[in-house]
């Protein structure tokens, strides 16, 4: 009886996650940190084991959902933002309901690679820690280094000779440097010296990851005027087996990669195994990035779960650990089977979410839509830090600065996540805001750097 009330608290959690991941930027780690504020009245109907279940079930519906709006809406998180491009490309085609199926098959090939590691992940991943724990500072800075250095020339070749054409050839790459350092810098000033009041400054990253990511995409909708196609349902999709194999394989790479390593997110590690493995064509590319996404958000959460690992990447790990702390082998193939279970129903939820989101857009305007998104985003990053404030304080007006704080983090964030969109610069780049300060703090800087920029005291 104890297995199946575990399991039912998965589903829940998949079920409460699956309305919440349609909203833009709302991303699931906000929900469980609020979750986590409220444990204390919670606390004699959801004991920490059962929350463990809702939390695998939330975070396996998140990371499979979140693509209609990334998709939709052009509103990606970090782990997102690269398959926008080709989902943009299919939504413009009227082949959105297409992309997305392709993400989900992704997903659910990356949910069978970790079943498939399940009997191989107690004795493999706590000698791989043991190995590669005093490396991880410079794996890090090779990881920023590929992306600086990937950046590539995007000139026409068509400017006049001279300082034209030197700046035709360089602008992007220019525009990419830039957009690292400016979020680099961004990311100091949140870990040293956050505008936003004390209780709700573990919601810091919210407003900055929106602002990045999430508000450029929609005011270049409005601002462009994109017209979407009406969008054809299909009912197959154009890869083979072999193509999915080989996208599933490339994506369950990076997202291990990103899973295992900290900062790394689950797009960064899509796209190196997607070079690694030599990706050129556009659906390989979207099922890998789909199975990258669920193996970096669904496996760095199983990670806490492996017996004698004790490692906790990502959000959703680091709070929960707070609380409670697994250490039974049974434990970990329970978590397994809730994210199998979860992992199905959450598949078909995607695709009639996905017929319903193509419904609506048929009967509104595609700007009124980017509209109503740039709206939702606006609340969320106000709502969620004045909520977080208030969980600590019953001060109107701090809850008030805290949402005040958290429009201001993501007014600057927006002004550095539009270079690249302004230049044709990688979006990657934003991803300076963890990798730059977090980089030097493994490599004892940090704290040196944040005394330079008058961080400290």
């Amino acid at each position: 009886m104890g297995i199946l009330y575990h399991l039912l608290f998965a589903l829940i959690g998949a079920l409460v996650a699956a309305p919440l991941a349609l909203l833009p930027a709302l991303h699931i780690y906000n929900v469980a940190g609020l979750l986590i504020l409220g444990t204390a009245a919670l606390g004699p109907f959801l004991p920490p084991e059962y929350l463990a279940m809702l939390f695998l079930g939330m975070i396996t519906s998140y990371a499979i959902l979140n693509t209609i709006p990334s998709i939709f809406f052009s509103a990606p998180d970090e782990s997102m933002v690269f398959i926008v491009l080709p989902g943009q490309k299919y939504l413009m085609q009227g082949r959105g309901y297409e992309a997305v199926a392709l993400t989900g098959i992704g997903s659910l090939g990356g949910i069978a690679a970790l079943l498939l590691l399940t009997p191989v992940a107690p004795r493999l991943f706590p000698a791989l820690r043991a190995v590669l724990q005093q490396h991880l500072h410079w794996i890090l800075w090779t990881v920023i280094a590929f992306m600086l250095l990937s950046e590539w020339p995007k000139g026409s070749d068509r400017a006049p000779a001279g300082w034209r054409r030197w700046w035709d050839g360089w602008r992007n790459l220019v525009a990419g440097l830039a957009t690292f350092l400016l979020s680099g810098l961004l990311g100091f000033v949140l870990m040293y010296r956050s505008i936003l009041p004390v209780h709700a400054a573990y919601q810091n990253l919210l407003p900055a990851f929106v602002g990045l990511f999430a508000v450029p995409w929609v005011l270049q909708n409005l601002l462009a005027g994109v017209e979407v196609p009406p969008q054809h349902i299909a009912r197959d999709v154009d890869a083979t087996p072999g193509l999915i194999g080989r996208g599933v394989f490339a994506g369950t790479l990076g997202g291990l990669f990103a899973a295992f390593f900290p900062v790394v997110t689950g797009g960064i590690g899509g796209l190196i195994a997607g070079h690694a493995t030599a990706q050129r064509d556009e659906r390989l590319f979207i099922i890998s990035q789909g199975a990258s996404k669920v193996v970096y958000y669904v496996g760095g959460f199983l990670l806490f779960f492996v017996p004698g690992l004790y490692l906790t990447r990502g959000g959703m790990a680091w709070m929960l650990s707070t609380l409670w702390r697994a250490y039974t082998p049974q434990t970990y193939y329970l978590a397994v089977a809730a994210v199998l279970l979860t992992g199905v129903l959450s598949y078909f939820l995607l695709l009639a979410l996905a017929r319903g989101v193509i419904r609506l857009m048929g009967k509104v305007d595609y700007r009124a839509v980017s509209r109503a998104v740039l709206v939702i985003l606006i609340l969320v990053v106000m709502g969620i830090p004045a909520l977080g404030e208030s969980g600590g304080s019953r001060d109107g007006g701090a809850a008030l600065r805290a949402a005040l704080g958290g429009l201001a983090i993501c007014a600057v964030a927006t002004g550095i996540g539009l270079i690249p969109v302004l230049w044709g610069a990688r979006r990657m780049n934003c991803m300076g805001l963890l990798l730059l300060p977090i980089a030097l703090n493994m490599s004892g800087l940090g704290a040196t750097v944040a005394a330079w920029l008058g961080l400290l005291g």
